[in-house]
C-alpha cells in the first residue's frame, strides 16, 4: 500500500473530540462517536435536545411537517385495502394466531388482549388505536406439509396527515405553558395526534414520545404544568420512561431489552422502585414482557432459577426477562411463522439439475441446487458472489419461473441487472413492496413471484422483513443473500444474522472470493486481520496524517485531484466515507470543504445548489444519494440514480443533506469505482471491525485511507466486534415446527 502521486505523508495524530450526538434534524443513519447503532442509548448527553446514530435519522422523517409515507407503510396501507376488498368479495375468515405462547400471567393476558384487538373480536379503544385488518386468504400451498398458523404482520404507523391549525396552536399553549419551545408543536401533533393538546396537559411526560426529547426536558415540562402534584415516581412518569427506553434500545438495533437493563435505566432515572414501574408499564400495555430459557415451573424443592433440582446433575437454564414494545413483538412473530410458513409450505421435488450443471461456478451450482429443494435459504458471501444469486435468477427464469432480486439500493439494483442480464428482474426492497417496481399482485394480494432474492439481506430490519414476509404467498421460494461481516440494518433487528444462528433452513456459504488488492485486504478484515497488501497498481493506498484539520485537507485533495489523475475516476464517483457526522473531521465539516472546491455556490435553494450531491432519507433507515437539479415551489427536484424525485419544501432541511461525504451506514448496499475512507484522530471510539469492514469495501477499483487513528484501526479489527443486539426472532425460529427444513 502506497501513497498516491504528490502526496506528501504525515505522521502521528492527534485526538481532537468528536461530538456526541448530531441534532434531530440530521438526514441519514448515524454514526457519531459509534459505528453502529447498537451505541449506548445514554450517549447523548443530557440535557440536550440530541438523537442517537438512528434516533436523529427517525425524528428526520417524523418531527417535519406533512411526512412522506414510507414505502413500508404505503405498501401496507395499499395490501389492507385490497384484502379488505377481497375478504368482502370472498367472505373468508382470518387465521388463528397461536404465537406468544411463552408467555404467563399478566402478560399472556395483556398479549390475548393485544391478538383480540388485531383479530377484530374486541374493541380496541382500551388498548390501542384500532384493530388491525383481517388476513387475506392464501391459495393453497402445493407441497404436503400444511404451513403452520399466521400471526398477523404488524400495522403500520397511522399514515401521517397534516396538522390541522387548530391542533398546532392548542399545542403551542400548551408548550409554551410548561416551558417548552414552540418548535416542538409540529413534531408533538406528528407523534400524538389530533389530540396531543390534551394529552400533554394530563400526562406532561407524553412529551417523550416527540423524538429528540430527554427524560430531563420531560421532567421540567411535566414540573411548569403540574407543580406540586407530580413526582419521580408518578405513575405517568414511570410509564413514559419504561416506553422511552425502550424506544431508545429499538433505535440501537434492539427488540427487546432485559428486564434488568430496564430496571437499572429507571434506578438511574430517580425511579424509587423499579420492579414496581415495569410491571405497572406491563399492567398498562406499554410493554409486553417475555421469557427466554427454562420455562417449566420448578418442582417443589428445586432452586427457581439457576438452582440444581434435587435429582439433576446439571443447573437448570436461568430464565431470561425480556421486556419489548408490541410492535417490535408482533414483527418478530410474524416474521418466524411466515418463514417457517415458506419452508413449509414449497414444494420440494423440483427437479433442477439441469440448471444446476450449467452454472456459471461451483458455488452458483449449489445454491441453484439448495434453492430447488426448500422454501428458504440463506446465502452468504462477500461483493464477488452477488454472481451467485444472479446466476440463480437466471436459472429460475429459464424454467418458466417468476424469478426476481430486491436490493438495497438503486445502486445494487442496477449491479444486479448487470449480472443477470435482465434490468426487469431487479428491484429495490423499497419499490417492490411500494408497487413501483416488480410484477405487482396477484389476485389475493400477494406479490406474484415465484422465486425472490433479498440482496444485501443484512440491510433488513424485523418490520421490513416482517412485511416483505407477509406479501410472499404460500409456495413461494425466498433466499436471503448478504455479507454477515457488514454493518447490520439501520432499524431494530438483525434479520439475517438469527436465521444463520437458527439453522432451521438450508445455509449456503459461497466459495467466490473478492478478487483484487481490495478484496484480500477486506477478507482478513472479516477475520479479524488487517493485512499489508500488494497493490502494484494503487488500488490500496494510506495517506498518514496528523490531525483532523489534515485529514480534511487530504480527503479534498484526493478527491479534487489526485484520484482523478491518477485513475481516471472522476470526482463524483469518488465516495468519501467517515465515521460521524459531527467533529473536525465529520460528514458536515467534509461536505463543506468539498462543496466549496468542487461546486461553490450561495445554496440559494435552502442550502443546496444545483449540481450538488446530496443524500436523500425519504423513510428512516434509508439513504438515497443523488444531485440537485433544480427548485421551485413545488420543492428540490433531485435526481436519484436517474429517478426524478421532488422533495417538498417543509421536507428539505429534516431529509435532504449533502452527500459528498457519508457515513458507512449510509454507505452500506452500495459501491463506487473509489472510495476515500478518513480516519481521524478523534474516530478511535466509533472503530469496528464491521465498519472497517463495510468502509473499506466500498471501492470497486480503488480505496485511500486517510489514516490518523494510529493503533485504533488494528486493535478495532482484531478486537471491537460486532455488539450484540437483544432479539427474540432466534428463539422464536427454533421452536416453530420446520420438519421439512434442513440444518
Amino acid at each position: 500500500m502506497t501513497a498516491l502521486p504528490g502526496e506528501t505523508p504525515g505522521t502521528g495524530g492527534t485526538d481532537t473530540p468528536q461530538d456526541a450526538v448530531s441534532p434531530p434534524d440530521e438526514a441519514g443513519a448515524q454514526e457519531p462517536g459509534a459505528p453502529e447503532p447498537e451505541a449506548e442509548a445514554e450517549a447523548a448527553s443530557d440535557g440536550a435536545a440530541e438523537a442517537s446514530p438512528v434516533e436523529a435519522e427517525t425524528d428526520a422523517a417524523e418531527a417535519s411537517p406533512a411526512p412522506e409515507l414510507s414505502e413500508a407503510q404505503a405498501e401496507l396501507a395499499a395490501q389492507r385495502e385490497l384484502r379488505e376488498r377481497i375478504e368482502q368479495r370472498k367472505a373468508a375468515k382470518a387465521a388463528p394466531i397461536d404465537a406468544g405462547a411463552g408467555l404467563s400471567g399478566t402478560a399472556a393476558d395483556l398479549l390475548a388482549a393485544v391478538r383480540a384487538v388485531e383479530s377484530g373480536e374486541k374493541a380496541g379503544s382500551a388498548f390501542f388505536g384500532q384493530p388491525a385488518a383481517p388476513q387475506a386468504p392464501r391459495r393453497p400451498a402445493p407441497a404436503a406439509a400444511a404451513p403452520p398458523p399466521r400471526t398477523p404482520a404488524p400495522r403500520a404507523a397511522p399514515a401521517p396527515q397534516a396538522a390541522s391549525p387548530e391542533a398546532l396552536d392548542a399545542v403551542r399553549a400548551v408548550l409554551v405553558a410548561g416551558g417548552a419551545p414552540e418548535s416542538l408543536a409540529r413534531p408533538a401533533v406528528g407523534a400524538l395526534g389530533e389530540q396531543a393538546a390534551e394529552l400533554l396537559r394530563t400526562d406532561p411526560w407524553q412529551l417523550l414520545a416527540v423524538p429528540g426529547v430527554r427524560p430531563e426536558q420531560a421532567d421540567g415540562f411535566a414540573r411548569a404544568l403540574l407543580g406540586a402534584d407530580c413526582g419521580p415516581d408518578d405513575g405517568r412518569r414511570t410509564a413514559a420512561l419504561v416506553g422511552w427506553v425502550l424506544e431508545r434500545a429499538a433505535l440501537q438495533g434492539h427488540t427487546a431489552l432485559d428486564a434488568e437493563a430496564v430496571r437499572a435505566a429507571l434506578a438511574e432515572r430517580a425511579v424509587s422502585d423499579p420492579d414496581a414501574a415495569v410491571r405497572e408499564a406491563v399492567e398498562e400495555g406499554v410493554a409486553l414482557l417475555f421469557q427466554e430459557g427454562e420455562d417449566e415451573e420448578p418442582e417443589e424443592g428445586e432452586a427457581a432459577e439457576g438452582g440444581l433440582a434435587p435429582d439433576a446433575d446439571t443447573p437448570r437454564e436461568p430464565v431470561r426477562i425480556l421486556l419489548g414494545l408490541d410492535r417490535y413483538a408482533l414483527a418478530e412473530e410474524s416474521l418466524a411463522d411466515g418463514l417457517a410458513r415458506l419452508v413449509n409450505a414449497c414444494e420440494k421435488a423440483a427437479d433442477w439439475a439441469e440448471a444446476a450443471a450449467a452454472a456459471p461456478s461451483p458455488s452458483a451450482a449449489e445454491l441453484i441446487r439448495t434453492t430447488a429443494a426448500a422454501g428458504l435459504v440463506a446465502h452468504s458471501g462477500g461483493e464477488a458472489a452477488r454472481a451467485e444469486p444472479a446466476a440463480l435468477i437466471a436459472a429460475a427464469r429459464g424454467l418458466g419461473l417468476r424469478a426476481f432480486g430486491a436490493a438495497h439500493s438503486e445502486d445494487g439494483r442496477r449491479r444486479l441487472a448487470a449480472a443477470t442480464g435482465d434490468p426487469d428482474t431487479a428491484v429495490t426492497l423499497a419499490g417492490l413492496l411500494s408497487g413501483s417496481q416488480g410484477p405487482g399482485r396477484d389476485e389475493d394480494g400477494a406479490l406474484a413471484l415465484d422465486l425472490l432474492v433479498v440482496l444485501d439481506a443484512p440491510q433488513l430490519d424485523v418490520e421490513s422483513a416482517a412485511v416483505l414476509v407477509e406479501a410472499l404467498a404460500d409456495g413461494a421460494r425466498l433466499v436471503l443473500s448478504g455479507d454477515p461481516g457488514v454493518l447490520g440494518s439501520a432499524g431494530a433487528g438483525r434479520v439475517f444474522a438469527d436465521v444463520l444462528a437458527a439453522r432451521t433452513c438450508p445455509q449456503v456459504v459461497s466459495r467466490t472470493p473478492d478478487p483484487g488488492p481490495i478484496g484480500e485486504l477486506v477478507s482478513g478484515i472479516g477475520i479479524g486481520e488487517l493485512n499489508q497488501v500488494d497493490a502494484p497498481g494503487k488500488e490500496v493506498v494510506i495517506v498518514p496524517v496528523r490531525d483532523a484539520g489534515e485529514a480534511v485537507h487530504r480527503t479534498v485533495q484526493l478527491v479534487a485531484d489526485s484520484v482523478p489523475r491518477a485513475f481516471s475516476i472522476p470526482a463524483d464517483e469518488t465516495q468519501v466515507i467517515t465515521v460521524g457526522h459531527g467533529g473536525a473531521a465529520g460528514t458536515r465539516v467534509l461536505n463543506e470543504a468539498l462543496k466549496q472546491r468542487l461546486n461553490p455556490g450561495p445554496g440559494r435553494f435552502g442550502g443546496f445548489d444545483p449540481g450538488d450531491r446530496v443524500v436523500h432519507v425519504p423513510a428512516p433507515g434509508r439513504a438515497v444519494p443523488g444531485v440537485v437539479r433544480s427548485a421551485d415551489a413545488e420543492g428540490l427536484h433531485l435526481d436519484c440514480g436517474g429517478v426524478p424525485v421532488v422533495v417538498p419544501q417543509e421536507r428539505v432541511e429534516s431529509s435532504v443533506r449533502h452527500g459528498w461525504a457519508l457515513s458507512a451506514h449510509q454507505a452500506a448496499g452500495m459501491r463506487w469505482p473509489a472510495a476515500v475512507v478518513v480516519l481521524p484522530g478523534d474516530a478511535a471510539a466509533g472503530l469496528s471491525r464491521p465498519w472497517v469492514y463495510t468502509a473499506f469495501g466500498r471501492g470497486e477499483r480503488h480505496l485511500s485511507v486517510v489514516h490518523g487513528a494510529d493503533q485504533a484501526l488494528p486493535h478495532a479489527v482484531a478486537e471491537v466486534p460486532a455488539q450484540e443486539r437483544t432479539t427474540r426472532l432466534r428463539p422464536l425460529l427454533e421452536a416453530l415446527p420446520t420438519p421439512d427444513a434442513a440444518s
